[in-house]
């Protein structure tokens, strides 16, 4: 049994059961017809045996604390602690609109996320509980007492079951997969210290530039309205331009942005980028940016974002680099270098980095994800998952002029594979949070990293990292957040530190061909970075290629 011994193993206070807290919260958030009739009892089932429970004796213990006959047999050896936080957890109300809930679920994504809930949760007779789920949830949201674990068991249809196998088979999983972390997490402050200490002679970091501080170069910002013809594609694209050039060829780098966003989200990094001398074009990509997302939830589109955007994504960087080619002679003088363009993104920003870097689709790999057991546990495949809508046949998006990626936060593991990722022959700097509950560092992040055969190959951690920028969420969201997540997160100045620094040197590195600044893709640049902070910034190289390998592998033979 893994739960028990997990529960040993990690103290109450310790981070990784507040990252477990933390997936859980975000999980509720994001998942919350009517039904036939309001439940009055749920039955539990676990083959051969079915036991029920009264929804009025969970009512009564909910808000009066009182432990009928009928709920007694399964409170009996909970301690007086785990009935409180039962309690607890059968009231606390998510705050989220119900409107928009409800057309969440209408999407793919939240039609699918409801399926594999459905697998635990069922009708009478196994038979998949996703639409009764879906209406007890959206039910409960429009309720007046809201969304609570209460209110969604007394919107239940009287014929649902909770199948024992399949949910307890879910907690082990996520219990698994929260030990793994916690594993992971400590061996890469081991590595990036053993990295460190093997750097002779150690550098003082003090007496070389600060790369956290802007850089020297004024930047003037421009927004160009664009059409690719051949694809009757309308965009907008960002260019952060220096108001003077460097000697020589001028460096290039493309941003793309995550799911939901927008350029403009990423204009601190952006902005650091371009002081150092570094033109950043960053592009919209219209199918699945922030307007997309208020046309779904405005009931103008049934998806988050439109599938074909697996390709369409990669196509705009390279429409990009084609424009800035295009202006290069007249209003750049020709001093742009376009054949070593650097791609950064995030997200599913990192998927399309990755692809113009050379990554290719592996549906086979991908469809055997999609249908494992319990792989909803990693958000990141439900968004992956949607690229099997797309035409089975071989796409290749790779640039000859990408010569250097950096991928931050990247969902990629599932719809590139081994097969996929091992085609990149160019550098790459793979960034994670370790809070992440959307880009899994582990699967989508460790593992990839492992199958990367470039020799120049970087993975970062930000410790506490949760994937967004969570200042810059709208009200409603961060309120629905606040309402399930007690956690502490870094301070977005300093991520946007390690980040802006770890940029910087990146493509000094591999775009400007300047190895003045190899010194900070060193660990021991981390180290030092990290000093007195208590969210620290780890940083391993190939050098630790196999020790993680290695660790992957044993976890993968004790999981089996």
């Amino acid at each position: 049994m893994i739960i028990p011994r997990l529960q040993n193993r990690f103290p109450r206070n310790n981070p990784t059961r507040r990252l477990r807290a933390f997936l859980l919260g975000l999980f509720a958030a994001g998942i919350t017809t009517l039904p036939l009739k309001a439940a009055e009892e749920i039955e539990f089932v676990y083959t051969p045996l079915v036991f029920s429970v009264s929804v009025a004796s969970l009512e009564t213990f909910a808000k009066e604390g009182k432990i009928d006959a009928n709920l007694k047999r399964f409170m009996a050896r909970a301690t007086p602690e785990a009935r409180e936080k039962f309690r607890e957890a059968l009231l606390k109300k998510i705050d989220i609109d119900p409107i928009l809930l409800s057309r969440f679920f209408n999407s793919v994504m939240g039609a699918d996320m409801l399926s594999r809930l459905g697998k635990g949760i069922t009708i009478q007779g196994g038979i998949n509980g996703k639409y009764a789920l879906r209406g007890a949830i959206v039910s409960a949201a429009f309720d007046p007492g809201g969304l609570t674990l209460l209110n969604v068991l007394k919107k239940f249809p009287n014929n649902i079951q909770l199948q024992g196998e399949e949910i307890l088979g879910l907690a082990k999983t996520i219990d698994y997969a929260v030990y793994v972390a916690e594993i992971f997490i400590k061996d890469m402050r081991l590595w990036t210290a053993e990295e460190a200490a093997a750097v002779k002679p150690a550098i003082n970091y003090t007496s070389l530039p600060d790369l956290r501080q802007r850089g020297s170069f004024q930047v003037k910002k421009e927004v160009w309205n664009l059409t690719d013809s051949s694809r009757n594609r309308s965009l907008y694209v960002n260019v952060y331009i220096p108001q003077t050039f460097r000697e020589g060829k001028t460096p290039v780098i493309i941003f793309s942005h995550g799911l939901a966003s927008r350029p403009e989200d990423y204009a601190q990094a952006i902005e650091h980028l371009a002081s150092y001398g570094f033109l950043v074009a960053a592009p919209q990509h219209p199918g699945s940016d922030i307007k997309y997302l208020q046309g779904m939830l405005g009931g103008y589109y049934r998806n988050i974002f439109d599938g074909n955007e697996f390709i369409n994504r990669p196509k705009d960087i390279s429409f990009v680099i084609d424009e800035l080619a295009r202006r290069n002679p007249s209003q750049f003088q020709g001093k742009l270098d376009l054949t070593n363009v650097g791609v950064a993104g995030h997200s599913f920003g990192g998927y399309t980095s990755l692809a113009v870097a050379g990554a290719q689709i592996d549906f086979d790999n991908l469809a055997q994800d999609c249908n494992r057991p319990y792989s909803g546990i990693n958000i990141a495949i439900l968004l992956e998952c949607r690229a099997l809508e797309l035409p089975r046949k071989v796409y290749n998006f790779r640039d000859e002029r990408v010569t250097a990626v950096f991928a931050t936060n990247p969902v990629n593991r599932s719809i590139f594979g081994e097969k996929g990722l091992s085609k990149i022959a160019i550098p790459v700097l793979l960034g994670s949070g370790s809070y992440d509950p959307a880009a899994n560092p582990i699967f989508e992040q460790a593992i990839p990293f492992t199958w990367l055969k470039t020799p120049d190959k970087y993975l970062a951690m930000v410790e506490g990292q949760a994937h967004v920028n969570f200042t810059e969420l709208d009200a409603g969201m961060q309120k629905t957040l606040k309402s399930v997540v007690n956690i502490t997160l870094p301070d977005q100045n300093l991520i946007g530190d390690y980040a802006g620094a770890l940029l910087v040197a990146f493509f000094e590195v591999y775009i400007a061909d300047n190895d003045k600044f190899r010194p900070f893709l060193l660990s021991s640049y981390a180290e030092y970075l990290s000093q007195g902070q208590k969210f620290k910034l780890d940083f391993i190289t190939a050098a630790s290629d196999q020790k993680l390998s290695q660790l992957i592998e044993k976890l993968r033979v004790h999981r089996q």
